[in-house]
């Protein structure tokens, strides 16, 4: 298992339970996140910036 600093640009949701939930799919793409922060938005383009760490499986370790 390896970790890896990532960082993602959500589009700002209506409601903060539909930002969370947003948030937390996408880097579920990218691995499993150890933790996350919006580090910025910009509202004149309605985007978050995230960043985050996730963990990912190592393919030596995955057969294993």
């Amino acid at each position: 298992m390896t970790t890896h600093f990532i960082t993602a640009e959500i589009d700002l949701q209506e409601t903060p339970n539909q930002l969370h939930s947003c948030i937390e799919a996408e880097l579920q793409k990218r691995g499993e996140p150890l933790r996350w922060a919006i580090t910025s938005v910009d509202t004149q383009q309605q985007k978050a910036q995230v960043e985050a760490i996730v963990t990912v499986e190592s393919p030596s370790t995955a057969s294993a």
